[in-house]
């Protein structure tokens, strides 16, 4: 046994061992923290709302209003499919 652990081949093995383990550590972390990610986003309901606020106080015309509601729609939509597809 002895003899084995001595050999290159065993050296081989346990370094590739070594290397595959932190690997996937490296893919569960980048994993966790995408995810992390994505859940810290503010939906696009969330900014309609803002943006609504915004509008109402005066702070953006009615033309800026209009061109980030159009946008937000598209995004909003697509939530909502995601949402309806994962449910």
């Amino acid at each position: 046994m002895a003899e084995f652990l001595g050999s290159p081949l065993a050296s081989v093995v346990m370094l590739l061992t070594l290397l595959a383990m932190i690997i996937a550590v490296g893919v569960y972390v980048i994993g966790k923290v995408r995810a992390s990610m994505r859940t810290s986003e503010p939906g696009a309901s969330e900014w309609m709302t803002k943006f609504r606020e915004m509008h109402l106080q005066g702070e953006l015309s009615d033309e800026e209003f209009r061109t980030i509601k159009a946008m937000l729609a598209e995004r909003l939509e697509r939530e909502l499919n995601d949402k309806d597809q994962a449910g």
